[in-house]
């Protein structure tokens, strides 16, 4: 599988289950919804909490932001380990959810979508996709990144309340998910360039 396939391939997958998710009994949404009193208790919750949305807005407007990720990753053609810090991001920007008391539960796509941004953009400052002027971009990237989440300042207002769309919004999930993005890339980057994960593309 070539790389930027893989990463292609994670954005179809959250946005078709996502659109799918939104036709779905409201008790099944309530069972992949991860709430903070149970803490583990629903593991699966972690990830399956990011495809169920609030309300119609909600969806749209994650899925008009994971389509505007995956166009941008088509340009820039992230690497393997680069997907594969996207998903290690998925489960755990949910459960660091744990360390703000406020936060009773978290739905949608937003904190994955931050933390595909912050993954993006640390592959781009370190050079590991063949785009021109990559640091460049990384570092415009990550500097909208870093304005947001100052501007939201989600450790100190981890929800708050959206009146425009009628729903609550956590905003510590948009500061857990480029937190651990960035964690994960300082990690796997460095591990990459010693190991390469190459796309299969070797003669048969």
């Amino acid at each position: 599988m070539k790389p930027a396939r893989s990463w292609s391939l994670v954005c179809g997958l959250h946005g078709v289950i996502s659109m799918g998710l939104w036709w779905a009994r409201e008790g099944t949404q309530d069972m992949l919804t991860w709430h903070a009193e149970h803490g583990l208790q629903q593991p699966w919750t972690l990830w399956t909490s990011a495809w169920v949305h609030t309300n119609t807005t909600h969806l749209i407007g994650n899925l008009l932001a994971l389509a505007a990720l995956a166009a941008f990753a088509g340009i820039a053609q992230p690497r393997l380990h680069g997907t594969l810090a996207w998903l290690l991001a998925w489960p755990l920007t949910q459960l660091s959810l744990l360390l703000w008391p406020q936060i009773d539960y978290a739905v949608g796509l937003s904190g994955l979508l931050h933390a595909g941004v912050a993954v993006l953009a640390c592959q781009l400052l370190m050079r590991q996709v063949d785009v021109p002027k990559a640091h460049l971009w990384g570092g415009f990237l990550g500097l909208g990144l870093l304005v947001k989440l100052l501007m939201e300042h989600g450790w100190n207002a981890p929800v708050v309340w959206d009146p425009d769309n009628g729903m609550s919004v956590v905003q510590t999930a948009h500061l857990t998910g480029a937190c651990w993005g960035l964690v994960l890339s300082a990690v796997l980057n460095p591990l990459a360039r010693r190991w390469p994960l190459r796309a299969a593309t070797a003669p048969p």
